[in-house]
């Protein structure tokens, strides 16, 4: 079973990487996906072994708070955006402006006179000492207050064996103040014992404002990363914000407005000039060209007429139409993407697995060189004010903040604008898998096609003529569902024939049909069916090698065992496929087709397209093998498929990416679903994927460089030689300032656009 759970109390990958480490010790949990940016976890397990009410004390053992996740089924404006921040960020706005306006005149009192700022006459000199140092310390009881939850988390978290970034935090601005508490003991020791040198000694050693700096710096750190992490769900609330409150439908007769939420299937909707599609439908009167943009990416309106579907968050530009609905609330396909992007938002990519082992042992580590760093500085004769300030700092510069977002904000930005560009990622970890695919199977028909061929050539046999073979093929075609039966179907409706119906019909798939017309039993099908059925075909080769060479497929038909014809047809090929399968080809990727075409005829597309390996005569359950096949060379395969009949390879590729996606079966089946019916979007998303990498591993970079960087500075390594020590102060403010940075870089992922790629 996988269940989802809420996770609070989490604040860096340490975090993450204890309630990974408690939850995965139970016994019947197969695996644990914790994401620190969403504050969820998903579980796979043994119902029969363990409760989810184990797997919430296993999170509450290790020092957080955990709930089961409730997936309730709500009316698309009562949704709300993945990492919505506005109520964290009105508390964070809170915090920020009690410890700023403590702090303001602590830092005055403590650091003033340094910068020629006069102290009041009862805070100046030895004799005020104690004044001086007491009201520092009711300056800072606030700040500590308000933020108390660092030292909750983090001192329960320590306790537990499993310390995280609030316990370095809550470490180092307690050391600050204990010892500041000290210091005013000793003041008052001097005071008392008329021993001014300990006054002044330790009046000038406090470290309130240390701590108070550290608490309101890391605030601050956090409330813009808070911040910065919101508008990683910008493209969703845009979507959102095109869908309609309201929708007209037909009642009575009459046309009445009423919530987009009570709209019900099969009621009659009704779109104005100008106005916005609120549910999924197809067309039943009317037409118009309607702006799919925020669905798709493509900025050309596309031309609608009855019988062709409608999306809601759509806009209709200029026509008046009336829809059946047919995908309504959480159905639609606005909702559907809205949820596969919080999905793999919520996923975990394999290199953030990195991270969370680093950090697993990273913050014990930091605790421990903190220590060791403070020892030897005192063994080496320094004072243990510089002591206690070199342990401060290296326990808050060294906060792995930066490294715990690194992965997670870039996935959460990336998903965000593939869905921008109509490309819906169901996970982190295809997002990461597509950037290292080397090798591209394409599906033909409905991916590099059309998928609607048109009949091209009739050639009647046998006594035949053109119009009563027209006749009897479409006639048998007609309970067919492929494509080129609809072909011949179209073309008989087209020449104004009335068809027949058929008696008995059964299809072979992958090879043809079976039918009886009028009491005589008719045979259609490709080549291979027909010497199945013993079939002489010797005399059409000439008309069959043409066929091949133009690119055409031809339909065989036959009476009982007398051959009566030959229908060609020919699908149409999209206007993108040739640029798209060009780039296919720049970035490096080998380009296989797919066909159940004949050799020859997939031979005479892959010279079209100057494609690399064309497999031909595949049946749709051995695309699947065919992928295995590639896959056990050595490559790493996308396949791209219409998501139908390509489902079981989709699922084989490493990774399935689903083209002119709407359908149940692409979406399930597929890693990665494009709305748009072209490969164009396919070369996108691989684009996409490798900024993202190599926004990850800027991150990840930046986040080791700093912290390595960091630590050895903190610890005083440079002060013997340069003597270069770093504050406490601003080893608080750089490392929220790391955080801030990572999450910066991964912003700049939303500005993502497809590049063109030269073609050769």
């Amino acid at each position: 079973m996988n269940r989802k759970f809420n996770v609070s109390g989490m604040t860096c990958s340490a975090c993450s990487a204890a309630v990974d480490r408690s939850v995965r010790k139970l016994e019947g949990v197969s695996d644990v996906n914790v994401n620190l940016l969403t504050n969820s976890m998903t579980v796979e397990y043994d119902d029969k072994i363990v409760e989810p009410e184990k797997i919430i004390q296993a999170v509450e053992e290790a020092g957080y708070n955990a709930s089961l996740y409730t997936a309730e089924v709500k009316p698309l404006k009562d949704v709300k955006p993945l990492n919505s921040v506005k109520e964290q960020i009105k508390g964070m706005k809170q915090r920020l402006a009690v410890s700023f306006v403590f702090l303001i005149p602590l830092m005055v009192i403590s650091m003033g006179h340094m910068v020629g700022i006069p102290l009041p006459m009862w805070l100046h000199g030895t004799g005020n000492a104690v004044n001086f140092a007491f009201l520092q310390l009711l300056l800072t009881l606030p700040i500590v207050y308000v933020n108390r939850k660092y030292y909750q988390t983090g001192f329960k978290t320590l306790f537990r064996g499993s310390p995280n970034m609030d316990s370095l935090i809550a470490i180092g601005s307690s050391a600050a103040i204990i010892y500041g508490i000290f210091a005013i003991f000793r003041i008052g020791y001097g005071l008392g014992h008329n021993q001014p040198d300990i006054v002044e000694k330790y009046k000038n050693d406090l470290y309130f404002e240390t701590a108070a700096m550290i608490l309101a710096l890391i605030t601050l750190g956090k409330f813009l990363e808070a911040g910065s992490k919101g508008k990683t769900s910008e493209a969703i609330e845009k979507l959102m914000d095109l869908a309609p409150k309201t929708a007209i439908i037909i009642r009575d007769g009459k046309e009445t407005e009423i919530p987009v939420e009570n709209v019900k299937k099969g009621d009659i909707v009704v779109v104005k000039p100008g106005g916005r599609i609120p549910v999924d439908g197809v067309i039943v009167e009317g037409s118009s060209s309607v702006d799919q943009s925020a669905l798709t990416g493509e900025s050309i309106p596309v031309e609608k007429h009855a019988g062709d579907k409608v999306f809601a968050a759509t806009i209709n530009k200029s026509g008046y139409f009336k829809f059946s609905a047919e995908k309504v609330g959480s159905d639609t396909t606005l909702a559907q993407i809205i949820r596969l992007v919080e999905e793999a938002a919520s996923s975990k990519a394999p290199i953030s697995k990195l991270a969370d082992k680093i950090s697993g042992i990273f913050v014990p580590a930091v605790i421990g060189i903190s220590l060791i760093s403070a020892v030897i500085w005192l063994m080496a004769g320094e004072s243990f004010e510089f002591a206690l300030s070199v342990g401060i700092s290296v326990l808050v510069i060294s906060c792995p903040c930066a490294l715990g977002l690194a992965t997670p904000v870039a996935i959460m930005v990336g998903t965000g604008a593939g869905a921008s560009n109509g490309i819906l990622i169901k996970s982190a970890e295809a997002l990461e898998t597509v950037h290292a695919i080397d090798t591209v199977v394409l599906d033909k028909t409905g991916t590099i096609t059309e998928g609607k061929p048109a009949v091209t050539d009739i050639v009647a046999l046998n006594g035949m003529t053109g119009e009563e073979l027209l006749l009897i093929a479409a006639s048998i075609e007609k309970p067919s569902e492929h494509p080129l039966a609809d072909a011949v179907v179209e073309k008989a409706y087209q020449a104004g024939l009335t068809l027949k119906n058929t008696d008995k019909f059964e299809a072979i798939p992958g090879r043809g049909i079976i039918a009886e017309l009028d009491n005589k039993t008719y045979i259609a099908g490709n080549l291979a069916f027909m010497a199945e059925r013993n079939i002489l075909t010797d005399g059409i080769s000439d008309i069959s090698d043409t066929f091949a060479r133009e690119g055409k497929t031809p339909l065989y038909f036959a009476e009982d065992k007398k051959l009566i014809g030959v229908i060609a047809a020919a699908d149409t090929i999209k206007p993108t496929s040739y640029d798209a399968i060009e780039q296919f080809k720049e970035m490096n990727l080998d380009v296989v087709m797919l066909t159940g075409d004949n050799e020859k005829t997939a031979e005479a597309i892959r010279r079209k397209f100057n494609i690399d390996k064309v497999i031909s005569d595949v049946l749709p359950q051995d695309k699947e093998s065919v992928i295995g096949s590639i896959q056990q060379g050595g490559k790493k395969v996308a396949m791209i498929g219409d998501g139908i009949n390509d489902a079981p390879a989709l699922v084989r590729a490493d990774v399935g990416i689903a083209i002119g996606a709407g359908t149940d079966i692409a979406i399930e089946s597929a890693d990665i679903v494009l709305v748009r019916n072209d490969l164009q979007s396919a070369v996108t998303a691989i684009q996409l994927s490798k900024a993202t990498l190599r926004n990850i591993k800027q991150n990840l970079f930046w986040a080791f460089f700093y912290n390595t960087l960091g630590i050895p500075i903190a610890a005083g390594l440079l002060y013997p030689a340069f003597g270069l020590k770093l504050s406490p102060m601003f080893g608080a403010a750089a490392m929220s300032l790391s955080s801030v940075f990572v999450v910066t870089n991964a912003l700049r992922l939303k500005f993502f656009r497809p590049k063109p790629v030269r073609a050769k």
